[in-house]
């Protein structure tokens, strides 16, 4: 049973969404601001948070950013009205997806199946062949324990989207990728996303692999095409 986290100051939609949930057989938590939340982390954290941007106290994007800085949990932030900006500050906050209110609840439901098989939801618990560590310049991606390392062994923090985009550069280096495409191997084709979340995933990617890159260029914008991963890369 996957255990989710639903936090949101509506009293109204937070029964209706954990009694959605219940019965789809996930065990819900629910937390109505930062207080509760943290508390609730604290106790247990969840497989995922659901994660309203209109909060009392600190916002959605706030909390977003603190939890990216101290759990590996996927976030799904809820947004009013779509707006674009408030999509790509989320996406920057290192949210994992986002759903407009109002929304049906049964596509609330589909999005959160999907980032849970993605950060590994359905891996079955009997043992398995370990996938290969990625390795390029002198970096190292453990797609057993979704992990990140730098050429100094720090391991560096990934949301659930950065991760996929990351796999999918280390499993095509060197060819450019156009962002229809990106979209298509990280997400699935039937994920829909505005053009926009791709280059916002890319940069916040840029800046983690600029950590300690050793002035290596390894996300090249190739103009009005896509983008390129420039280094070479060997499985172990």
């Amino acid at each position: 049973m996957s255990s989710l986290l639903i936090v949101d100051d509506d009293l109204e939609v937070l029964a209706l969404l954990k009694k959605f949930f219940v019965q789809h057989g996930y065990s819900v938590e629910v937390a109505t601001d930062g207080a509760s939340l943290w508390a609730a982390m604290a106790l247990q954290p969840p497989d995922l948070i659901i994660l309203d941007l209109m909060l009392p106290g600190d916002n959605g994007l706030m909390l977003c950013q603190r939890l990216r800085q101290q759990y590996p949990t996927p976030v799904i932030m809820l947004t009013a009205m779509g707006e674009l900006s408030d999509r790509v500050v989320g996406l920057e906050m290192g949210a994992d997806d986002y759903l407009s209110k109002p929304f049906d609840a049964r596509e609330l439901l589909a999005r959160v199946r999907a980032v849970l098989r993605r950060t590994g939801e359905n891996r079955p618990l009997t043992a398995e062949v370990p996938r290969p560590l990625m390795k390029f310049a002198d970096w190292q991606l453990d797609l057993t324990r979704r992990e990140l390392r730098s050429p100094d062994q720090v391991m560096i923090p990934l949301s659930a989207g950065e991760f996929d985009l990351l796999l999918v550069f280390v499993e095509h280096p060197q060819r450019i990728l156009t962002r229809e495409l990106l979209l298509d191997l990280a997400r699935g084709p039937s994920h829909e996303a505005f053009d926009r979340s791709i280059d916002v995933q890319v940069s916040r990617l840029r800046r983690k692999l600029e950590f300690d890159s050793k002035g290596v260029e390894m996300i090249r914008t190739v103009r009005n095409v896509g983008y390129l991963f420039t280094p070479s890369v060997t499985r172990q």
